[in-house]
């Protein structure tokens, strides 16, 4: 393994802990600032808006420029919002520094992905781009519980100190780790363009894949988003129990994440039908068996397990598509994960606010993950009739040395 793929995880472990250690630090924040629990939860919503923005907008203006000193200058941008947030002496300078470390985050991992892919031979290059999401996934399994830990014992601002400890670590580690991109030498008319990196978007099936994108995610998060008043309300679990039930589904997600890495080297859409297909399933046995602890356990693993391990998949397929031109398709492949967590967490909080119980945002995922796989179907079936599928044209591209997108050889 390319120890540059080990840099980019642990940047992009600090940024998942940044994004989801704030849900255990809500109340004291929401204590320290003098401000309700919602107005404290923007601290999450406003996090996952500026992704989305930063996701496409910094993408779009660093195509032109060599992909290396992005990723750093990304981690500058992280380490200074947090430690904005750490120092933060009021509700707007915190909203601030929350702010500031997002706009970062989806361009981090959209470069990140494409440099991670170009690390590596064509037939690996989604067990790559998984190896780099595992940061993201650990931070939910070890990051999240001892930042949590960590900002109750010596107080929430020591979390977001860590935080930036862990950015300079990440910084350091790409600065002497990662070799500059083959694609940022080039001068002739294949280099990186901001008209370039926009034509990958004449691609239906990029469209495709960016909708699979919001559908399949949001439907697994939309079911996440309110899980803890799911296990403690219907399935009879104390509040005690639930971060250690959170740990099962970290877990999952870590599983799931490289198993879905290393068969979508083999099969990209078949990996997407069979893991969004499986996830649909899941979904509905939840929402059904939720009063039996036992099943609940098991399928809070599965859920993680499923859901997560299309992202290898999802954000390889986009790549694919987008051809020479990968980079900006990535970063709203990246956007669309944050549009998917927002139209999920809504659409499941419609369902209890509608009086349709604890269940109903389970069962809402289920009918959005149950969309997702039916575009799936839909760019599936049509790229075989029109074009080579990535996995064809993957087993094409791999005596080629091309570095710009996950095969050379076919839209």
């Amino acid at each position: 393994m390319p120890l540059g793929l080990l840099a980019l995880a642990i940047g992009a472990f600090g940024i998942g802990l940044t994004e989801f250690v704030i849900m255990g630090l809500l109340p004291d924040l929401a204590a320290d600032f003098g401000v309700s629990e919602a107005a404290a939860g923007w601290f999450i919503s406003g996090y996952a808006l500026a992704v989305a923005v930063g996701a496409v907008g910094l993408t779009a203006a660093a195509t032109r420029l060599p992909r290396k000193p992005v990723l750093m200058g990304l981690l500058g941008l992280f380490i200074a919002g947090n430690a904005v947030s750490a120092l933060a002496p009021t509700y707007e300078a915190m909203m601030a520094g929350r702010i500031l470390a997002a706009l970062c985050h989806g361009a981090f991992f959209g470069i990140g992905a494409v440099v991670a892919a170009d690390l590596v031979a064509p037939s690996k290059r989604a067990g790559a781009i998984a190896i780099m999401f595992t940061g993201l996934t650990a931070a939910n399994v070890l990051g999240v519980p001892f930042g949590t830990f960590l900002g109750q014992q010596f107080g929430w601002r020591s979390t977001f100190w860590a935080i930036s400890a862990i950015g300079v670590l990440a910084l350091i580690g790409i600065a002497a780790l990662v070799p500059s991109s083959r694609s940022d030498a080039r001068t002739d008319d294949t280099a990186p363009s901001l008209r370039r990196e926009l034509g990958a978007f004449r691609s239906g099936q990029v469209w495709l894949s960016l909708t699979v994108t919001v559908l399949g995610f949001g439907g697994m998060f939309g079911a996440f988003t309110y899980i803890a008043y799911t296990l403690t309300e219907v399935s009879g679990f104390a509040a005690t129990d639930v971060p250690w039930l959170l740990v099962l589904f970290g877990a999952g997600l870590v599983v799931g994440n490289w198993i879905g890495g290393r068969l979508a080297d083999r099969s990209i859409d078949g990996t997407l039908l069979g893991f969004i297909g499986a996830l649909v399933v899941v979904l509905a046995l939840f929402a059904w068996l939720a009063a039996s602890p036992m099943a609940v356990i098991v399928l809070l693993v599965l859920m993680g397990g499923f859901g997560f391990g299309t992202v290898p998949a999802l954000q390889s397929r986009v790549m694919h598509y987008a051809d020479q031109a990968p980079t900006l398709a990535s970063g709203a492949n990246i956007a669309a994960f944050n549009i998917g967590n927002a139209l999920g967490a809504f659409a499941g909080g419609i369902a209890i606010s509608a009086g349709l119980g604890y269940t109903s945002p389970i069962w809402v995922g289920a009918i959005i993950t149950a969309a997702a796989l039916l575009v799936m179907v839909v760019a599936w079936a049509t790229a075989r009739a029109t074009a080579p599928s990535p996995d064809r044209a993957d087993a094409a591209a791999r005596p080629t040395t091309a570095t710009g997108s996950l095969a050379t050889s076919a839209r």
